[in-house]
């Protein structure tokens, strides 16, 4: 028997979602001591999902082009 997944449909968008996780990792690194280890693990998460937000800006981006490989391949071509 195959299992249906279960599907999420999102009112935020992925950037606003991952601008929002890093808020809250932020915030919650603020109520511990400095230097702590929870607090650098939260921290880092936060940068974790800074840096995907820029890596998702950038692979968005309309100046950013696949390989002609794959446009050939995506319009059906062959060499």
């Amino acid at each position: 028997m195959v299992q249906k997944r279960s599907r999420i449909k999102h009112t935020a968008t992925f950037e606003e979602r991952l601008a929002e996780e890093a808020l809250r990792f932020r915030e919650a690194a603020k109520d511990l001591p400095p230097g702590s280890h929870a607090q650098e693990l939260l921290l880092r998460r936060a940068r974790q999902a800074e840096t995907a937000s820029h890596i998702n800006n950038c692979l968005r981006s309309p100046r950013l082009q696949p390989p002609k490989e794959l446009q050939n391949l995506a319009a059906g071509q062959k060499k």
